[in-house]
């Protein structure tokens, strides 16, 4: 008996596309497979971006409040040894020392007293020196004679009261990485009469950094001006360095976050300068976590898609002898699909194999569109939550700056006026000390009503950081700029919180009288409200009022 069909011929024979059955097979898995694999190709390119972007920002946001909370760190150190020196028992007895006398034993033997009380009681400062107006030691811990090693330009400026910190170093006989620092004594009258110096080391500092690394295996390096660690989230041993010089140029270059090597590991992280003492923060962790999500998709896309083509392959390879006629609609609305119309919908006109095949056709049109509706609205919601603080619903650090550089080139472009006002919650760490962080939590969550509130519309308030909070003013000068803060302060009066009534300190900057950068703008303001909380708190203080606030 001879066969009824026909060998195979032409181009496709190689193929053997020559029959029906194969051409739908063929037919089939092209249309299932190019609009999955355009749809995953797509699906990937998004949600890395996305999740590149959401990555940077946390790691940026960990690096600036790192940042933040070591330059208050340093500063209530400096804060501390101003204590120490500001003590009778320091400015007197100098002053009896320097007179000499018969009492100058006496004085020289209480100061050295004292300086192992301090030490005693404050473990992270060692080797305490007391020196004269002319840099010579006077007195010491253990009450030798020992003149520390200072930099030139050091004395003149602690003659002119400025607190120096000098470089992170090895110490070995304390077997852990230590500084020297510095701060003028003057007396009561404001005369100079010495200088205190102390070795500080820095395993306080570690509280800084508990619970800031980045999930997973991330950790937090916080680094001196040569590239090796003085305090890390992880353990390390002596004084490592973090990342080579060529690796720390790139960092400082980027804009965002960069991958890199560190002992084969390929690490995605962000460095954040510490001024001015000239450290430096890295966030980091490895490039394998930070894209996991996107490793889980592409496998999970490959699983669906090989899913897929096995179950339309089959159908198709079971169905093709008896489909001939509806070959047509079908390949036309596969071709649709392939171009990226995910809106077609084939009738199904018969209860056999074709509608079969038709409604399997249909399904698998609509996973595809249900995929892509719910990518854009995962997109929508990373665009969201990467512009939105979580706890107070207002806008982040992140999205008001860029929002403000926006106002302040247009209000540079049409000679407008543009403030800004920064807000702290006074008193917040004795809050949440009192009534735990739960309570501050409502405090900082309640912050949001308020300032939506007693602000305008074209105003946006955000959260700068912790218990800091911004408002971006357009087209308001420094007396809309007070007005606003002081509507601000009285809105918050007439919140009732579960501790008790919480007040804000607030200082104002205005474009261009303050400053003509975000930068200089945001930094007047807080130097205004560094004022304002200097002059008693709960109130507002306009930048060129402010003077020039203490640091610590």
């Amino acid at each position: 008996m001879k066969s009824n069909e026909a060998p195979p011929r032409g181009v496709l024979a190689p193929l053997r596309l020559n029959s029906i059955r194969s051409k739908i097979l063929a037919l089939a898995l092209a249309a299932t497979l190019v609009p999955a694999f355009s749809t995953a190709v797509l699906s990937y390119v998004r949600t890395r971006t996305a999740l590149t972007e959401t990555l940077e920002g946390e790691l940026r946001g960990i690096g600036l409040q790192t940042a933040r909370e070591i330059d208050l760190w340093v500063k209530e150190r400096f804060y501390d040894l101003r204590v120490f020196v500001g003590s009778f028992e320091v400015t007197e007895n100098l002053d009896r020392i320097a007179a000499g006398g018969g009492d100058s034993r006496e004085a020289l033997t209480r100061l050295d007293n004292y300086l192992a009380v301090v030490q005693e009681r404050f473990g992270e400062y060692s080797d305490l020196i007391v020196l004269d107006p002319g840099g010579q030691a006077v007195s010491t811990v253990d009450g030798t004679a020992r003149p520390p090693e200072l930099p030139a330009e050091w004395l003149p400026e602690l003659r002119l009261g400025e607190a120096r910190l000098g470089d992170p170093y090895w110490n070995e006989t304390l077997a852990t990485v230590a500084a020297t620092t510095a701060v003028p004594i003057e007396s009561a009258d404001a005369r100079f009469v010495g200088v205190l110096v102390a070795t500080l080391t820095f395993e306080s500092l570690g509280t800084v950094l508990t619970g800031r690394a980045p999930g997973g295996e991330g950790r937090i390096d916080v680094m001196g001006p040569d590239g090796r660690i003085v305090v890390s989230t992880d353990a390390v041993s002596g004084y490592e360095l973090a990342v080579s010089a060529a690796v720390r140029s790139r960092l400082e270059a980027s804009d965002g976050s960069t991958e890199y090597l560190v002992d084969d590991a390929v690490m995605v992280g962000t460095l954040t300068r510490v001024d001015p003492i000239g450290w430096s923060v890295l966030a980091h962790l490895p490039a394998e976590d930070a894209y996991a999500p996107v490793a889980r998709l592409t496998r999970s896309t490959f699983l669906l898609v090989t899913a897929l083509m096995l179950v339309v392959g089959s159908v198709a390879y079971f169905i093709g002898v008896l489909i001939t006629r509806p070959l047509d609609r079908l390949t036309a609305a596969a071709h649709a699909v392939a171009a990226g119309d995910l809106a077609v919908d084939v009738p199904v006109t018969s209860g056999d194999e074709v509608g079969y095949l038709t409604g399997v056709f249909n399904d698998m049109v609509a996973r595809l569109r249900e995929s892509a509706d719910s990518l854009r609205e995962q997109n929508q919601e990373l665009e969201k939550i990467s512009t939105t603080d979580a706890l107070t619903s207002l806008p982040n650090r992140r999205h008001v700056i860029s929002v403000l550089e926006q106002e302040l080139n247009r209000a540079g472009r049409h000679d407008r006026h543009l403030s800004v006002l920064m807000l702290d919650v006074d008193k917040f760490k004795q809050y949440n000390d009192s009534f735990g962080h739960q309570a501050g939590d409502e405090v900082l969550a309640g912050m949001g009503p308020v300032l939506r509130d007693a602000t305008r519309e074209a105003d946006l308030p955000g959260r700068y950081g912790g218990e800091e909070f911004i408002v971006v003013l357009p087209e308001c000068d420094l007396s809309g700029a007070l007005e606003a803060g002081e509507r601000i302060r009285k809105r918050l009066a007439k919140e009732v919180f579960e501790g008790r009534k919480v007040t804000v300190s607030i200082g104002a900057a205005t474009f261009p009288t303050h400053a003509d950068s975000p930068a200089a703008l945001i930094g007047a303001a807080d130097v205004a409200l560094y004022a304002a909380k200097e002059a008693g708190r709960d109130r507002v203080v306009a930048a060129e009022d402010a003077g020039s606030p203490d640091p610590t």
